[in-house]
């Protein structure tokens, strides 16, 4: 894959980056900077070789309409404060503004047009129609740096098709989260533990198929916990459930057992009557879920089974939180895999997404992880054994 070195030198050269900056927001603050952050290295290295930095990015899903609930305005204030220079803001994607704001960059200043998903063919189906943007995304520049790895898995203009009408390399960041990757689905020190939640088991399905040959154990929890607890038959009340994979997930259950592999199940879980911040809540074993309780987070005696498993693994992956995280009562399992997580000796990946935004509400520091993704769905697609377009696009 080609990277930043070779580039050549960027002296003067217009610099196209795509960043992954959609970040999340209440109102115009953003909550959580961890993207803008990661991206600050390739940015800090480019203004030290003296190129002019046109940066590309989306947030929220504008659906190819001009929205300004979804500007990158609040974006490009907070990179300006990282950086300490102003980041000017066009008015537009590919328009007069973004013409004449790129026109006007000195060596080592910095640009961000708005918001890509503003234009209708950056998500096109239709390839000439994303080529149409590329081309005029290329106009504005004399090199394509690729570093949102958050956006890596998706075939759109400004990820793919531009990458193809200019000398493209990775920047840092990319190259970063390929290495992590490479080093969990190719050399994983082991035991090699997995720890996959969230709310829908079939976003995991292909996921799982494809870990069962690589990892020792997977874990299970968040939502998608009661579909293989109904597999087995269980009581599941009003959590969470994939009907159509209730038998999917009991074939992986009896793959594993062939292989030798595990999978941790929850063996008790906190339940409420009725969702919200208040409760009622109480913790039940699996066995004893009723039928009109939901289950929104695994139990203490979950948690600390699932804890001892990940402190005694060489290398975990996260993805995906135990529990409704964004409600106290129902965040405690999460905690406690993260906590978990920061005690183990091996090598730690937060898999991007929600249990990127998890440890950090929840107070963890990310030095306290070997490596957080910025990317989940494309972190997820790796590890599927997936051909992500944005990286297929840059190799030799």
């Amino acid at each position: 894959m080609r990277s930043l070195q070779d580039l050549g030198s960027l002296a003067g050269k217009r610099v196209l980056i795509r960043c992954d900056f959609n970040v999340p927001l209440d109102g115009d603050v953003i909550t959580d900077d961890g993207r803008i952050r990661a991206a600050l290295p390739t940015l800090d290295q480019l203004r030290a070789n003296g190129a002019k930095i046109i940066i590309m990015a989306h947030l929220g899903r504008p659906k190819g309409e001009v929205n300004p609930k979804f500007s990158l305005a609040p974006v490009a204030t907070r990179l300006g404060e990282f950086l300490g220079t102003t980041v000017h803001l066009a008015a537009d994607v590919v328009g007069d503004s973004a013409k004449a704001t790129v026109a006007a960059l000195p060596a080592g200043g910095v640009a961000m047009l708005e918001n890509v998903r503003f234009e209708p063919g950056e998500e096109s189906k239709d390839d000439a129609v994303r080529q149409a943007l590329a081309a005029k995304y290329a106009e504005l520049g004399d090199i394509f740096v690729s570093d949102g790895f958050g956006v890596v898995h998706r075939k759109q203009a400004s990820v793919y098709d531009v990458a193809k009408l200019l000398p493209s390399g990775a920047g840092y960041l990319v190259a970063k989260e390929v290495n992590v990757l490479r080093r969990l689905t190719e050399i994983p020190d082991r035991p090699y533990v997995v720890v996959l939640g969230g709310a829908k088991v079939s976003d995991k399905l292909a996921v799982i198929d494809n870990l069962l040959k690589t990892a020792d154990t997977l874990i299970i929890g968040g939502g998608m916990a009661y579909t293989f607890l109904k597999s087995q038959g269980k009581e599941v009340g009003t959590s969470l459930l994939d009907e159509e994979k209730v038998n999917v997930v009991a074939g992986y259950l009896e793959q594993a057992k062939a292989a030798g592999k595990k999978i941790m199940l929850p063996v008790d879980i906190t339940i409420t009557a009725e969702f919200g911040p208040d409760g009622p809540a109480k913790v039940v074993s699996v066995d004893e879920i009723p039928a009109d309780w939901m289950g929104l987070d695994i139990g203490p005696k979950t948690a600390a089974l699932y804890a001892e498993e990940i402190k005694s693994a060489k290398t975990v992956f996260w993805n995906g939180p135990m529990g409704v995280f964004e409600l106290e009562l129902f965040a405690k399992g999460t905690a406690a895999v993260a906590k978990a997580l920061t005690e183990s000796d091996g090598f730690t990946v937060v898999g991007g997404g929600d249990s990127a935004a998890a440890v950090r509400q929840l107070g963890f520091a990310d030095v306290q992880f070997g490596h957080i993704s910025t990317g989940g769905g494309a972190s997820l697609e790796y590890l599927e054994g997936k051909t992500l377009p944005g990286l297929a696009v840059l190799e030799d």
